[in-house]
């Protein structure tokens, strides 16, 4: 198991950047960098390759829909070279609030569009000549659809790698079935150690009975905050931080009818519970919306309280086949914190 963490996109890119070089110290494996209507991820990435050494780089995610496919396979492949191979492309396919609110493009197609994304990716990397007929992307653009002067093209440069690791974020049955099929490594939300298994154990299995052997095993990146107390009491206020970003999420990340992290919890078994933080939420409730979020989830999905329970925690996400602990360390010495995990992990 190796350790991962997400850094900060809307500070000073400069103390982002002396926290990665801290971070790397301490044995963080894995640097992921968010991309929503904020600053680009690109940016910030190539910032941080010039200031680390050995940690991986990872968007986390670029939405598929910002650019195009060649646009994506160029800057991942720009990414790897100026980080000397250590870059990851995390892709998603978002949502429509983003995509059609902030990039004005449809929200169409999205496991169709990411199925030949990625396929796309590859061609670009082996530096072989673009020339692709699929459902979603047509290249070059048939004459019909342009001036017909478009021409198969290969990239100019060659790439540090031809196999740069592709993580896909996805959560839905299907989404989740083709990333095992096709992706390096899948980037769940909400996991739950122990009931993940009863929610995408079969999608999984569907997916990697057709995975082809060289990409080998699919990673899987999971895990939440971590913080160590004797108090329960302290335990309990640490985790209610998740409260509002549970119930944005699951409450109003998408339309009442289209919410795919609402899904999940249902799936999870919080049915009653999803409807209620739903309906709070979208009518403008949104501390009792917080409020609503069940104790046991935000205790189970976790690393909070004391050595010996986190340690468990720990245990239960390797069981359930997370390859790449996530975590988000809560507390004055966060530094001894990602130490301390970090030796547990090794141990």
């Amino acid at each position: 198991m190796k350790l991962s963490m997400t850094l900060g996109y809307t500070g000073d890119p400069t103390q982002t950047a002396e926290e990665a070089r801290q971070l790397e110290a301490a044995g963080v494996d894995m640097a992921w960098v968010a991309e929503l209507y904020s600053f680009d991820a690109v940016s910030i990435l190539g910032f941080l390759a010039a200031k680390t050494e050995r940690m991986e780089l990872a968007s986390g995610i670029l939405p598929l829909y910002g650019r195009t496919p060649a646009l994506t396979a160029s800057t991942a492949a720009g990414l790897d070279a100026v980080s000397g191979g250590r870059f990851v492309l995390g892709l998603g396919a978002s949502g429509p609030q983003v995509i059609e609110g902030w990039h004005g493009v449809p929200y169409d197609r999205p496991l169709q569009r990411t199925r030949e994304l990625i396929d796309i990716c590859r061609i670009v990397w082996r530096r072989e000549r673009l020339s692709y007929d699929g459902k979603a992307y047509k290249l070059p653009l048939p004459e019909d659809q342009g001036t017909g002067l478009g021409k198969p093209l290969k990239l100019i440069n060659h790439p540090v790698r031809e196999n740069i690791p592709i993580y896909i974020a996805s959560l839905g049955p299907k989404n989740v079935a083709m990333t095992a099929e096709l992706a390096d490594g899948w980037l769940p939300v909400f996991f739950h150690p122990e009931k993940s298994g009863d929610v995408w154990g079969e999608d999984l299995a569907a997916g990697k009975a057709k995975r082809d052997e060289s990409l080998g095993e699919l990673e899987i990146v999971a895990g939440g905050m971590v913080a160590i107390t004797d108090d329960e009491a302290e335990a309990t206020r640490i985790r209610d931080f998740a409260r509002g970003m549970t119930a944005l999420y699951v409450g109003g990340m998408g339309s009442r009818d289209k919410n795919f992290y609402n899904n999940v919890f249902r799936r999870y078994g919080y049915e009653e519970e999803a409807a209620r933080i739903q309906d709070l939420y979208l009518d403008g409730k949104k501390e009792e919306a917080a409020a609503a979020v069940p104790a046991d989830f935000l205790r189970d999905t976790a690393l909070v309280g004391d050595e010996g329970f986190v340690r468990e925690r720990i245990q239960a996400y390797r069981d359930a086949g997370v390859t790449r602990l996530s975590i988000t360390p809560v507390g004055e010495n966060k530094i001894e914190l990602v130490e301390k995990v970090r030796s547990w992990i090794d141990g």
